[in-house]
């Protein structure tokens, strides 16, 4: 009995040892990614969308095998709109999560908060949302919509199409519509607009009274030359200011919007009747007509157990991003940022308009440029498709930035060249 006693305890411990074993093995053979994105405050309206969709992916990734073997996990964290909470959350994903990369931030002010962890811990960010470009960071991908990819376009539609003469820019008071607008003042003035024909105004996050705004555009609008809105209004203020629009009785056919920051998530908050007519511009949309979509949409449907839920751009620059970092972790057969930085350059993967998006060198993408017209139903009808658009980091309508190129390739690795100096003005952004 006391042998048989020895021998239970004996097998036991070894059996307690071996699911130790294998419950830290299964743990380290998995890979991690992080996930930041504004799970509350008023950027959750946008971004909690982009965290269902990367835990979308890497389940889908996870049924192809995972990468290299291992299965993906996603850490998922929440900044809260709080942009030097992202700072602090990017940190924690990289240093105590150990992450391989992360995926995420909206605003401009969260990427610009995290850029320089990003870059002192040595890890690699994904940015899938459209932004003001003058930045280029070895250490970042941007695989939203540089201003030549979306606002510069926007605006040559407009003056084409419509022939507007007189431009509101019309934006939240932080880094991504400022500088858009200085690029756009800038690009409009070289085409002859007068000064006095821009108006520029910027208003708090989740601001909420319009009514005083709404009247002065309306007003600006009636000098007898045709008046767009450019709008880089962010987050959930979108949702009052289109309302009171509608209260005042304008019209896409007399003051049409374009927005470069509302698609198909935000327009599910709205009463779209009165905005149909209005336009956004973007690099991808639900209505989208192509296989790749129609089984992107199908799986989110699946994965939401929600058909009614929508896709929209961000959601096609994060599917780009992923897939392009899972292709250049299999090609450096690592996770290590270094031989992965290495090898993404150039890789091409498909997009969700049938053709293909590649890493060029200065870490932006190429893609096309669509311009969409918002229907009663809260879709989008296309009126225009742009060939794919290499994105432009640095501004060519910027005195400070019109002669400088980035390049991350050896051996000049240096993302602000001067092609007119012939020098590298520093490593980073």
């Amino acid at each position: 009995m006391k042998l048989k006693s020895h021998l239970i305890g004996a097998l036991t411990a070894a059996m307690l040892s071996a699911t130790a074993f294998h419950g830290a093995f299964a743990q380290e053979d998995t890979i991690k990614i992080g996930v930041l994105h504004s799970l509350s405050g008023t950027m959750a309206i946008s971004e909690t969308t982009l965290k269902d969709a990367m835990l979308m992916l890497v389940e889908e990734q996870n049924k192809k095998g995972g990468v290299l073997g291992k299965k993906l996990e996603a850490v998922v964290v929440d900044p809260a709109s709080d942009w030097p909470l992202f700072a602090e959350k990017a940190r924690q994903l990289i240093s105590q999560d150990k992450v391989a990369a992360v995926f995420g931030c909206w605003t401009s002010s969260s990427r610009k908060s995290v850029l320089p962890v990003f870059e002192e811990l040595n890890s690699i960010l994904f940015y899938p949302v459209q932004y003001e470009g003058e930045e280029s960071s070895r250490n970042i991908f941007y695989t939203g919509a540089a201003p030549n990819q979306q606002a510069i376009p926007a605006v040559d539609y407009l003056a084409e199409t419509e022939g507007v003469e007189r431009w509101v820019l019309a934006g939240t008071d932080y880094v991504y519509p400022q500088t858009t607008n200085k690029i756009l003042k800038a690009y409009l003035m070289s085409k002859g607009v007068a000064e006095e024909d821009i108006m520029i105004n910027y208003t708090p996050f989740g601001h909420s009274d319009w009514q005083t705004i709404v009247s002065d555009i309306k007003k600006f609008g009636s000098a007898g030359k045709k008046t767009a809105v450019v709008s880089t209004i962010n987050g959930d203020a979108n949702v009052p200011f289109y309302k009171e629009l509608a209260n005042q009785g304008i019209k896409a056919e007399d003051i049409p919007v374009v927005a470069f920051s509302v698609g198909e998530e935000e327009l599910a908050g709205l009463d779209t009747g009165p905005l149909v007519g209005h336009l956004a511009a973007w690099n991808y949309f639900q209505s989208v007509e192509s296989d790749a979509n129609a089984e992107f949409i199908e799986t989110w449907h699946a994965f939401t157990k929600n058909d009614k839920r929508v896709t929209n751009d961000p959601m096609e620059a994060a599917y780009i991003g992923f897939n392009a970092w899972v292709q250049a972790v299999e090609a450096a057969g690592t996770t290590d940022t270094d031989a992965v930085l290495d090898s993404i350059i150039g890789v091409a993967v498909p997009n969700l308009s049938g053709g293909y998006s590649t890493v060029m060198p200065n870490h932006h993408i190429t893609k096309p440029v669509l311009i969409g017209e918002i229907q009663a139903d809260g879709q989008f009808e296309i009126v225009q498709q742009t060939p794919s658009v290499v994105g432009d980091e640095w501004s060519d309508y910027l005195p400070d930035s019109k002669d400088l190129i980035s390049d991350w390739r050896k051996p000049m690795e240096c993302g602000n060249f001067n092609v007119a100096t012939g020098k590298c003005g520093g490593k980073g952004s």
